[in-house]
């Protein structure tokens, strides 16, 4: 980038972010810790339910979704749907119990209905799965954000050193606009950013039009015309746009796909205190319930979206001579290429605005999920009557301060690391890591038997390890890739493992169900 560029997307981001810190200003100015945790239960469900899109549509999708269409189609569509069905679940099944417990944290569920050391299993898991897949969200987008720099600032320093800077800086704004309002702040900065988000793809899509002299109508036929498998077919001269791989080898198979975003929505909104904890800030029950068929609704519109912006990325790519003309190694390159390459300044800085945009939601709930976790189920901030609320406030900021300090140190590492596409790598992390709240929960909600308390943890780190062997030989010896479909098997076998282990028929007085 030129250093003009880089010096008007510096200021562009400048202003952004003093936008979200008037925001965070306005909604933190009376909060408390109790506002910070539950947003005092009154936030209106039409604004959770659009800024939820920001958190569940992150940069990870800005980038790797559209990307995927290259070499992977539409096959993301089935799991998509099968997200809307996960959702309903959760308004029926989960946001009723959640609700009539009147839960903090949902984790408290667990410790009610077995017993203090799997409600610290369920948190424990939580957080790291939190830890590592909002990790590898933020990561993405710094990858980008380096490449926006201005030429001075890069050259002077290391690329590892340049790369650990700018995600101090990400994280130490994500941590000062949420520090005091926590979920109250996040509900309402997600309305800007998820507009952001939406506007930027928007308007990418026009500048696409625009270079290729396409208007509505030509749009729909290059789009269709790849579909088709006629005119303007590209990614290695074959349709790209198939919704449904039918080989069942595959683990983009249509009804892998949809049936594992049943659970991976289940177990990465449903069991998430991250996600939750915005549901539980609406007034009610119904409310709630009406904010999760809202975002399914939208959610469904948002990817059909962001995969035609794909299939016309593809189109694009195709016509400046493909990925090898472009440069482009990784699929996950494909739209910040074409973005800053070739948009002119003033859309690679809204590409950026709309990156950071479908970040922030996500990362900011995950910090603020984290704490509220941490405080409220290993601290025992709810049941604790030595603390009062001016320490209560005192150990909240230091713990979210340590949160964000976590973050860097994890991001770091998968700079290192990391050679995977972004959107298979999340999924891939929530297939070992939410396994185990999924056989958790169900065990709990779908059956009247006790367990033993203490196995609980060691059930959670068997059944990830079972998992990744199960799959080890699924695929070198019988061929067959398990998927994303590994976070079914994960949660059947903690079911399992807590079945073998449980007590008696019956519950103990006072246990929820």
């Amino acid at each position: 980038m030129q250093g003009n560029t880089s010096i008007w997307f510096l200021a562009a981001f400048a202003a952004y972010t003093a936008l979200l810190f008037l925001i965070s200003w306005l909604t933190g100015r009376k909060a408390g810790t109790r506002s910070f945790f539950s947003g005092d239960r009154k936030a209106p469900w039409p604004v959770v339910a659009y800024g939820m899109v920001g958190s569940s549509v992150t940069g990870v999708t800005f980038i790797s979704v559209p990307g995927n269409v290259w070499v992977q189609d539409f096959f993301y569509m089935p799991m998509v749907l099968g997200f809307v069905a996960g959702y309903i679940v959760i308004a029926k099944l989960l946001l009723p119990l959640y609700y009539r417990i009147k839960l903090t944290s949902i984790y408290t569920y667990l410790g009610g209905r077995f017993g203090p050391r799997t409600r610290w299993t369920g948190t424990a898991v939580f957080m790291v799965s939190r830890l590592l897949g909002v990790a590898v969200r933020i990561f993405v987008v710094i990858v980008v954000l380096t490449a926006f720099m201005p030429g001075g600032l890069a050259g002077s320093l290391s690329p590892l050193l340049l790369f650990v800077l700018i995600t101090a800086v990400f994280l130490t704004l994500l941590y000062l606009y949420t520090y005091k309002g926590g979920v109250k702040t996040i509900i309402w900065t997600d309305v800007l950013q998820t507009t952001l988000m939406l506007l930027a793809v928007g308007l990418t899509i026009h500048c696409i039009c625009r270079d290729m002299g396409l208007g509505a109508g030509g749009l729909l036929s290059a789009v269709g015309g790849a579909v088709n498998g006629n005119e303007g077919t590209v990614g290695f001269g074959r349709p790209f746009a198939s919704w449904f791989d039918r080989d069942w080898s595959h683990g983009t198979n249509a009804v892998k796909q949809f049936i594992s975003g049943i659970f991976v929505t289940i177990a990465m909104t449903g069991f998430d205190q991250a996600m939750m904890q915005k549901n539980l800030a609406c007034k009610d029950l119904r409310a709630a319930q009406k904010n999760m068929y809202t975002t399914a609704a939208i959610i469904v519109a948002v990817n059909i979206f962001f995969l035609l912006l794909g299939a016309l990325l593809c189109v694009y790519a195709d016509h400046l001579g493909g990925f090898e003309a472009l440069g482009i190694t990784r699929t996950d390159e494909l739209f910040p290429t074409i973005a800053s390459r070739y948009f002119g300044v003033g859309t690679g800085i809204v590409f950026l605005i709309g990156l950071i945009s479908a970040s922030y939601p996500s990362a900011a709930a995950a910090m603020t999920s984290l704490t509220t976790s941490f405080c409220v189920d290993f601290l025992g901030f709810e049941t604790r009557g030595d603390l009062d609320e001016s320490r209560k406030e005192s150990i909240r900021k230091r713990v979210h301060a340590g949160v964000a300090v976590l973050f860097l140190l994890i991001i770091t590492v998968l700079y290192l690391v990391s050679n995977d596409a972004v959107i298979n790598l999340v999924y891939k992390l929530a297939s070992y890591t939410y396994g185990p709240l999924l056989g958790m929960f169900f065990f709990g909600i779908l059956t009247r038997r006790e367990v033993r308390d203490g196995a609980v943890p060691w059930i959670a780190l068997a059944s990830p390890a079972l998992c990744l062997l199960i799959n080890l030989i699924c695929k070198h010896l019988l061929g067959f890739d398990l998927g994303f479909s590994l976070l079914i098997v994960n949660g059947l076998l903690t079911f399992l493992g807590m079945w073998l282990l449980r007590k008696k028929p019956g519950l103990t007085p006072g246990q929820c169900g």
